[in-house]
């Protein structure tokens, strides 16, 4: 009678060790695409603050070249 629950219980815990293991290949996956958008995201914070005028131009300076 206990051989056949220790049986089960093995196969229970194979099961629970398996998806362990297949969780934190997920989670090792998906820590990986957070810290490349986190780098892109800061390319382009950074290519927006270079792109926006700096606060010492004046509206003078926006003038096109023509007048």
């Amino acid at each position: 009678m206990t051989e056949p629950r220790l049986t089960e219980l093995e196969t229970k815990l194979a099961f629970a060790e398996d998806l362990l293991e297949t969780l934190n290949q997920t989670v090792i996956r998906q820590q990986g695409q957070i810290d490349s958008m986190q780098q892109q995201l800061r390319l382009l914070h950074q290519q927006l603050q270079d792109a926006l005028p700096d606060e010492d131009r004046t509206p003078r300076d926006e003038i096109p070249p023509h007048y």
